[in-house]
């Protein structure tokens, strides 16, 4: 027994020193020095409280050959993930869950655009071999690193990248962007079924009214002037992404006269759905003759956001419409040609071999009219009898988004930052500016097209008449901008912007929410500091959300309230608008809109259009305004009295009484925003439940809410929750009088590894809305660097 204990209690040791070897395998190195090939001479990084490496090289390609070295250290998963998204190739991670996936990117086309994007660059410009010399460090540390658990959990093997994954990446990117497959399809299934009528209410037109984002100088005006199944399909076919989508964002630069030490303030906070690892990866690369501190997307090169002591650079999502979806109309007598103005020419065919982790490859075939892809048949629910081609810009245009990066983040002044707006195609981008010599600048950036004016972009148009095709591509210069403007400020919170050629340019802009915000605070004031700066980045104040339930309590404080509900009133007429955490009047306010949205909605729509119609950006814009309006989609169709306004509203009042009462008591003081508005993390791996808690990061309880500055996204259902799904992916803070001392914070962590001690140490700090520096200062980073890393 004795015997048979000790073999026991050897076999455990050695257990335990094998998993200990195992686990420091795979913690990343901070410290000591690596001997890989592709440097010239030594590259020294500091890495700072917060894992954030400061890259010192004397040369920019040893310094892009240490981004893409650390990068891959800490985000490796991240970036083997994201680069399988456009060319298909999650199913050999995932199996079959995400074959449908594979399928739709696989019809997309964004890895044949990839292939001929790298076929035609000059490989002698400086974009490209900078971009080479970052991936050769992607590259040296897979053969050299550690390989991240994800890899062994998987079952994959690491393999080397390339420049056209690079491109890929930007690709899926831009796709995300774009809300034309949620909402096109919806929109023309809705005027099939209802009729113009009804579309007449969900905010598909801009009301001049609302805030816009203006042009300065001002431009001319030129006077000359389904199937719902289809949506459904698509969503259902985003959902199992392990990588988040890019929703919004804000941005405000201030000129000198709005601050109050003379100098530029620059803001910016992109909101991207959360995961884990965080979307961005911070760095700051230092040579004789180059800097930049910046925010790069997984595997990709140069900063989408940056400053250096120069310029401060940022965006939004533009939000204008870069999709089309056309009906084809297929020949009688030939199901392989289709019909144009000029008579039937035949499609294009491509099939595809979709490798499936534990099971059997699965073939797709892929039809092309000159249109773009036809989406028909690619996945349940895509499969009505009209063929359905999809027109996107992004693969359609020659891309640069490659040098457009090196561009921005290269650029000394203005006038060199300018050059390289006309290079980005797609995805539509509000590039933001701002700069040491007191300039500032908003760029609408994005390949823009003229539509005839008889067509309606929300809907599936004609493919074969040749009437709703394209008139022209705009010129960059007839783009939306404002350089410089005499009133000290530029913005973007994805609102509309002002007209083009006298008209507005179509596309899915959310509401004047936070623009209207952000413009009443910025008017308020002249002496903005860095602090008021960030305070704005933490607004969670929605004026337009109070002043519409105050609406509703108006309508039917009169018709008859038990106690309880002229309680609830109250409290909902004396709200100011913000969401914090021991607030009740949010909860209120949510749980009635959801009712609300679903007594006007849910009696002509089917339950999968009505979630649908939620998720679009239509909906945050019809939502308000429609309260204040009669309107036939208050009408219950399923009765025979014909519905009002006050009848839906009294009906949703009362029944968000009774369901909070259900959910937290009678008393109305246990109705807190804290109990039922958090966020939580994701790793794909935390999809298994036994590994969630490794893995994720999260839940935490999380003030603000949706359409706030502090944009806080969460999709509407019956629940009576709110599980936030996106939000700012950094908070930036630039100050051009103290460029040393400009602030940031990521959601969760700089490093993608969970075994890092900087896997989520600033997740706390985000949610309780701190900030950190961004350190630039070369002797504050080496006296201050708690790990340093050397590249031989």
């Amino acid at each position: 027994m004795k015997k048979a204990l000790k073999i026991i209690g050897v076999i455990i040791v050695i257990f335990l020193i094998v998993g200990f070897i195992f686990y420091r395998m795979l913690l990343p190195t901070y410290d000591g020095s690596f001997d890989i090939e592709n440097i010239q001479e030594e590259v020294t990084i500091h890495y700072d409280t917060y894992g954030i490496p400061h890259i010192y090289a004397q040369n920019e390609k040893d310094a892009f050959t240490a981004l893409g070295f650390v990068h891959a250290q800490d985000r490796l998963w991240q970036m083997e993930i994201i680069r399988r998204i456009a060319p298909a190739r999650l199913s050999e991670v995932f199996g079959e869950a995400t074959v449908d996936t594979d399928r739709f990117f696989a019809a997309l086309g964004i890895d044949e655009a990839s292939e001929i994007t790298v076929e035609t660059m000059d490989k002698n410009s400086k974009s490209y071999q900078l971009a080479q010399a970052y991936i050769d460090g992607i590259n040296e540390f897979i053969a050299h690193g550690a390989t991240p658990i994800e890899f062994y959990l998987t079952g994959i093997d690491k393999t080397a990248f390339s420049i056209k994954d690079i491109h890929n990446i930007f690709g899926y990117m831009a796709f995300s962007f774009a809300m034309a497959h949620k909402t096109d399809p919806l929109v023309t299934s809705i005027h099939q079924k209802l009729g113009n009528q009804y579309l007449a209410d969900l905010g598909l037109k801009t009301n001049p009214n609302t805030t816009l984002l203006h042009n300065y100088p001002p431009k001319a005006k030129d006077t000359t002037k389904v199937q719902n199944e289809f949506a459904v399909a698509v969503d259902k076919l985003l959902k199992p992404l392990p990588i988040p989508q890019f929703i919004g964002s804000n941005s405000w630069v201030l000129a000198p006269q709005k601050t109050a030490t003379g100098k530029v303030l620059f803001a910016n906070d992109p909101h991207i759905g959360f995961a884990q690892p965080s979307v961005w990866y911070e760095a700051h690369v230092h040579t004789p003759n180059y800097e930049i501190y910046g925010y790069h997307l997984a595997g990709t090169p140069f900063p989408l956001l940056g400053h250096n002591r120069k310029i401060a650079y940022g965006m939004t999502m533009f939000q204008n419409d870069d999709i089309d979806f056309y009906w084809e109309e297929n020949n009688p007598a030939n199901a392989a040609q289709y019909k144009t103005a000029n008579g039937y020419t035949d499609y294009s065919q491509v099939t595809k071999t979709i490798k499936v982790k534990d099971a059997d490859d699965v073939s797709v075939t892929v039809k092309r009219s000159h249109h773009g892809p036809i989406l028909n048949g690619i996945a349940d629910g895509i499969d009505f009898e009209q063929p359905v081609a999809m027109s996107w810009i992004y693969t359609q245009r020659k891309n640069e988004l490659l040098e457009a990066c090196y561009l921005m983040s290269h650029a000394n002044n203005q006038t060199e930052f300018e050059k390289s707006i006309p290079k980005i195609h797609a995805p539509g981008l509000n590039i933001m500016y701002g700069d040491a010599e007191d300039h500032i600048g908003w760029y609408a950036a994005g390949q823009l097209i003229e539509r005839p004016a008889h067509v309606n972009s929300k809907l599936i148009l004609n493919g074969a008449s040749g009437k709703d095709e394209p008139i022209r591509f705009l010129n960059t210069t007839e783009n939306p901008r404002a350089t410089n403007p005499p009133w000290n400020y530029v913005y973007s919170a994805n609102n509309q912007p002002d007209s083009i050629n006298g008209s507005f340019y179509p596309g899915y802009y959310l509401p004047e929410n936070r623009a209207k915000r952000i413009v009443e605070l910025i008017e308020a004031n002249d002496k903005f500091t860095k602090n008021d700066m960030m305070n704005m980045l933490l607004d969670n104040t929605s004026k337009i959300h109070a002043e519409a339930i105050k609406e509703v309590v108006n309508v039917v404080e009169h018709e008859g309230l038990s106690i309880k509900e002229k309680e609830v009133a109250t409290v909902l007429k004396n709200w100011n608008g913000e969401n914090q955490l021991t607030d009740i009047a949010p909860t209120m306010y949510h749980r009635f809109i959801y009712q609300y949205l679903k007594n006007t909605f849910g009696d002509e729509l089917d339950a999968a259009t009505f979630e649908m119609l939620l998720k679009t950006h239509l909906s945050k814009r019809f939502t308000a305004p429609l309260l204040f309006q009669e309107s036939i989609w208050y009408d219950n169709i399923a009765t025979d009295k014909k519905e009002t306004r006050k009848d839906i509203l009294l009906k949703s009042f009362k029944e968000m009484v009774v369901l909070l009462e259900v959910q937290f008591g009678n008393n109305i003081q246990d109705w807190t925003w804290n109990k039922v508005h958090t966020v939580e993390h994701e790793h794909p791996i935390g999809k298994v439940e036994m590994l969630r808690s490794y893995f994720n990061v999260g839940p935490f309880e999380i003030a603000s809410t949706s359409e706030t500055i502090n944009n806080l996204g969460f999709h509407y259902n019956d629940s009576g929750t709110y599980n936030v799904y996106f939000g700012p992916s950094t908070r930036r803070v630039v100050d051009f009088s103290d460029i040393e001392n400009s602030m940031s914070i990521l959601p969760t962590g700089q490093s993608g590894n969970p075994f890092s001690a900087h896997y989520d140490d600033q997740a706390e700090m985000y949610v309780q809305g701190k900030f950190r520096k961004m350190m630039m200062n070369t002797e504050e980073i080496k006296q201050n660097a708690k790990n340093t890393l050397t590249l031989e």
